[in-house]
């Protein structure tokens, strides 16, 4: 069985090389039991705990876990993660992948699959809100599926705004770089939105948001928080990645939903209904689109996969 790093899997892989394989495996069959979160200590007032997320295609089975625990003091991490990988047909242990770093490219990865969906064609400039360690990826994967002229990062520190440049602006020597303060001057400007933050009040309005515009919320998992508020979700078009995910951890659909101005059957389709080719994606260049992504195990299960076939080759 091969240990595969966190550098190995910089090594292998690559965007649109990761958003084409996560839109073929979306578009055929797949397994994926709804993932478990268990806390640890539920009457010691922690919020300790381990999760387990599992998935199989036809070539691959693959289990995700990882433990949270916020409180850790250094040198140990709040978040640990691990993917075992096994062969389909046989059952044999391949590859135990390092599951933190798989996690930052499918999420990216799943970003820049929903702009190619979703996103208008000439669409050149994007707005990314949040300083994370998401934030490179994000702009990688989607300047690999849109020809973008111009990126804007805002966060609440212009100063990791900048390091978020630096990292990924010699890659995309012919992108516009800029730190924004204003956002919602940059909302009125960017084709496509991207918010990554931390926040659990909106940061993207829909009065802000042009006509056209693609946008795209990753970073909350609350059911009662959001990055978006109900102006957005009204005026767009509304997809998740999974129906299931979005009705238990989205707030920015299901705070609406319990407003009484939206409802489920309101999302236009989830991420296989799209890459399947059964759904109706964008109509015209005036069209709003919102895309709501909280994760799912199969993303995982794609990413370890080539990451094991490239580090094998």
């Amino acid at each position: 069985m091969k240990i595969i790093s966190a550098e190995e899997v910089h090594s292998a892989l690559s965007y649109p090389a990761l958003v084409d394989a996560l839109q073929e495996a979306y578009s055929g069959k797949f397994s994926m039991p709804p993932r478990q979160v268990f806390l640890l200590d539920q009457e010691g007032g922690k919020n300790d705990a381990f999760a387990v997320l599992p998935s199989w295609s036809d070539e691959f089975i693959g289990v995700k876990s990882f433990t949270y625990f916020p409180e850790a003091a250094a040198p140990y991490k709040s978040l640990y993660s691990k993917i075992m990988l096994f062969d389909r047909e046989h059952g044999e242990p391949l590859a135990l992948v390092d599951g933190t770093t798989v996690t930052f490219w499918r999420t990216a990865g799943i970003s820049g699959l929903a702009t190619r969906l979703l996103a208008r064609e000439d669409a050149s400039s994007l707005l990314v809100l949040g300083t994370g360690n998401l934030s490179p990826y994000m702009i990688l994967a989607n300047a690999s599926v849109r020809p973008l002229k111009r990126v804007m990062v805002w966060g609440r520190s212009p100063e990791k705004a900048e390091a978020v440049i630096a990292k990924v602006s010699a890659q995309l020597p012919d992108i516009e770089f800029s730190v924004v303060e204003d956002r919602k001057a940059a909302c009125a400007e960017a084709d496509i939105v991207v918010a990554a933050t931390g926040s659990h009040e909106p940061v993207v309005l829909g009065d802000w948001i042009k006509p056209g515009t693609h946008t795209d919320f990753i970073g909350n998992h609350h059911a009662t928080k959001r990055e978006c508020d109900t102006a957005l979700i009204t005026k767009s078009k509304v997809y998740a990645d999974s129906y299931i995910n979005a009705m238990k951890e989205a707030g920015e659909i299901l705070v609406p939903i319990e407003e009484g101005v939206f409802t489920k059957e309101d999302i236009v389709a989830e991420l296989a209904e799209m890459c399947a080719g059964t759904a109706t994606l964008r109509e015209n260049d005036d069209e709003i689109t919102l895309f709501k992504s909280v994760g799912m195990a199969m993303s995982d299960l794609v990413g370890a996969g080539l990451a094991y076939k490239k580090t094998v080759e």
